[in-house]
């Protein structure tokens, strides 16, 4: 059975995976985001986010390999590694986490009543025989419109902690569903993974997404 291997910390993408029929492991990548961002400064939005999540592909398979774990070994085997990165895009700058109260405020206060486009770059690595046999990416844009809300609004969101380790300083699927006034594209995208895209990457790497739903959702 090819395992699929999901290297992101985010419970998020995890949570959209397994609703979507996915039985994903999981593994961390250990990369400095914002150091590779500024690395890849002058390139394209796109190409930056898809870039990082290359580069978190590449960490994740150095681990799986060197991995004696019995499930991570599975994927080395027979398996599909999925990387995702997403950062906003506002006045022709990316952001990605803001990581501080401070930053989250400001972030806010010059996002509100406006619209911005979410990117999120993906790459998903099929390995076979304890070897990579295929890869690809891209990346998909999701116009969101954000709410007018009040600098009171915003302190008490960005005290809520939540806006401080998510792309863009909000989410779709939180307390920041609140403050949106509306999505114009891919709304698994903006919580963290395209369903669209990830189905059209395996496809380029030979795998048909409905051979990974779990067997508790298989007619």
């Amino acid at each position: 059975m090819t395992r699929v291997l999901l290297g992101s910390a985010s419970p998020a993408r995890r949570r959209v995976l397994t609703a979507a029929g996915l039985a994903p492991l999981v593994l961390i990548s250990d990369i400095d985001e914002d150091a590779l961002a500024e690395q890849l400064a002058g390139e394209s939005p796109e190409r930056i986010v898809t870039a990082l999540a290359e580069a978190k592909a590449d960490a994740i398979i150095g681990a799986v390999t060197a991995s004696r774990d019995r499930e991570i070994a599975a994927v080395a085997a027979d398996g599909v590694v999925l990387t995702c990165d997403s950062m906003l895009l506002l006045d022709g700058e990316l952001s990605g986490k803001p990581r501080t109260p401070e930053v989250a405020v400001q972030r806010w206060r010059r996002m509100r009543g406006r619209t911005g486009d979410l990117l999120t770059g993906h790459c998903v690595t099929r390995m076979s025989g304890g070897a990579v046999v295929q890869t690809a990416s891209g990346a998909r844009s999701t116009t969101i419109a954000f709410s007018d809300v009040s600098d009171e609004v915003i302190d008490r969101y960005v005290a809520t902690g939540e806006p401080l380790a998510v792309a863009g300083a909000f989410t779709l699927d939180g307390l920041g569903g609140w403050l949106l006034d509306g999505i114009d594209g891919d709304p698994s995208s903006v919580i963290g993974i395209s369903l669209p895209l990830t189905r059209d990457l395996l496809a380029a790497v030979g795998v048909d997404v409905t051979s990974l739903w779990s067997s508790v959702i298989r007619p």
